[in-house]
């Protein structure tokens, strides 16, 4: 089975025994931080593939060579959050994906920002036998070694047999967001449901799926940047929003960890130039 990712928009890619063999049409044109990191004017299959290259060839994404232990990628990201998270003792546990694992629980906040650092919107992957083997050395419990399957309903269950309660979750859709506030209330859990990946979500979509998260990112998402009512918004071109009161609590506790100077104010949310958005 190849690995499957969307990127800079929802671009699919396929990566096969660590080579791209497929890349789709960008659905957007523009990404400031692409732009600003790397110098993309104009979103192209081939950029897209230079950047999945760039991947494979400087951390070793879907390679045994992956490297699980990663510098801060931006101030504010998911994985960011979730690593503050644990060092702060606001959560028990994670759950995300990583490439070449799956569906992935961990306490350890190194491991849950190096595995989520610098990936995308994760599809499908195969296991990969050496780099299931580090993860399981650094405090990382991969939910199904045989067959990397991604399942965060599963990844939770797992997580409260481990006695942890205090879970936070990348979620992707709306169907997944009911289904973890579902279990949330089944199992007593104490959630963080961070919404990842939601490029092209349609606007009733967006209108349901921003009444199950704690936080989310805006992506390239429009519509998430037209209903949205956050409490705190870090960032104006790709902003990550707290939308409940714990998801404001945890972003602020991350920002206590920035190092770079940070500026607190109160606005009318959310704060949008528009020359900065994504095309």
């Amino acid at each position: 089975m190849p690995h499957k990712m969307e990127m800079l928009g929802k671009t699919k890619v396929t990566v096969k025994d660590g080579k791209v063999v497929d890349v789709s049409e960008p659905v957007i044109s523009w990404c400031p931080i692409f732009d600003k990191v790397h110098g993309i004017k104009k979103i192209t299959p081939e950029d897209v593939r230079k950047n999945m290259e760039f991947r494979i060839n400087d951390f070793g994404m879907f390679t045994d060579k992956r490297e699980i232990e990663q510098e801060v990628f931006v101030g504010f990201g998911a994985s960011e959050i979730m690593m503050t998270g644990l060092r702060r003792n606001i959560l028990d546990s994670t759950v995300t994906v990583c490439d070449g694992a799956g569906t992935v629980i961990t306490s350890n906040p190194k491991l849950v920002q190096g595995m989520g650092a610098r990936i995308s919107g994760l599809v499908e992957t195969e296991p990969i036998e050496g780099l299931i083997e580090r993860i399981q050395e650094s405090d990382g419990v991969v939910l199904d070694p045989s067959t990397a399957k991604i399942d965060s309903i599963e990844g939770v269950r797992k997580a409260n047999e481990l006695g942890h309660k205090r879970i936070a979750v990348t979620v992707p859709g709306v169907d997944e967001a009911k289904k973890l506030r579902d279990l949330q209330s089944e199992l007593g859990l104490e959630l963080i449901l961070i919404g990842v990946h939601i490029t092209g979500i349609e606007r009733d979509k967006a209108l349901q799926l921003i009444e199950y998260l704690d936080i989310t990112t805006a992506c390239a998402s429009k519509n998430i940047r037209d209903v949205i009512k956050p409490l705190v918004q870090v960032g104006t071109a790709v902003p990550l929003f707290g939308i409940t009161q714990r998801g404001k609590e945890i972003m602020l506790e991350r920002a206590k960890e920035v190092e770079k100077p940070i500026l607190v104010n109160t606005t009318e949310l959310p704060e949008l130039p528009e020359e900065k958005q994504p095309k």
